[in-house]
């Protein structure tokens, strides 16, 4: 598996189970809870269908979020050393997971060369990703952080630059490790300026951003 392609994209259902015997298929709703911070970490979870956040919070309930995971991808990958969740997980639509034990997570680095392969390659990116982050939100400010989202999620759609995950302007702060307050400000001025436009919580980005707010 190259590049950032999920390592467990190209397995289905049957396929995730000839891998992990003991695994087990559950479903949830939008908004629930999957692990929380500070959980016994006894399992890895597969996306089957549907996304997620990874986020921390204090305890005032104010969160950052670390991650977002779709189709293909896994959270919990701490079962290799057992300790307690990192983060919390939660679904922001309806999701089915595969949910792998940790003797078969444990069977599957000694036994299948290919998946170790895999599984090493993904969370070497997420300590690449991890580590930018950390960069950003040390050295750049707020602006130059939603700049950055901005850029990273806009998608070509009929010829516009759109970001095309419905979010309010708290999921976003979350996502820049920001205040609402602050991103609502800096949307309102570039949304006057004309550099973007907001359509019903999907931004489009409209010319280059300017580099400095």
């Amino acid at each position: 598996m190259l590049g950032d392609q999920p390592p467990f994209a190209h397995l289905d259902e049957q396929a995730l189970r000839g891998l992990a015997p003991g695994g087990a298929v559950r479903s949830h709703g939008r908004n629930v809870v999957v692990v929380s911070e500070g959980d016994p970490t006894d399992s890895l979870y597969v996306v089957l269908s549907g996304r997620v956040k990874v986020f921390v919070a204090d305890e005032t309930g104010k969160e950052v979020v670390v991650n977002t995971i779709g189709a293909g991808d896994f959270f919990g990958e701490l079962v290799l050393d057992g300790q307690a969740r990192a983060a919390s997980v939660m679904t922001l639509e309806p999701s089915r997971f595969f949910v792998i034990p940790q003797r078969d997570v444990a069977a599957l680095l000694s036994g299948n060369p290919q998946f170790a392969r895999d599984l090493v390659r993904k969370l070497i990116g997420r300590v690449r990703s991890l580590t930018e982050q950390v960069r950003s939100l040390a050295l750049k400010d707020v602006y130059s952080r939603l700049v950055r989202f901005l850029e990273d999620q806009a998608v070509e759609d009929d010829g516009r630059r759109v970001v095309r995950e419905r979010l309010t302007q708290a999921e976003i702060a979350a996502r820049i490790g920001g205040s609402r307050e602050m991103v609502s400000r800096i949307l309102s001025d570039l949304s006057a300026g004309g550099y973007v436009a907001v359509e019903t919580k999907r931004i489009v980005l409209l010319r280059k951003l300017p580099a400095h707010w």
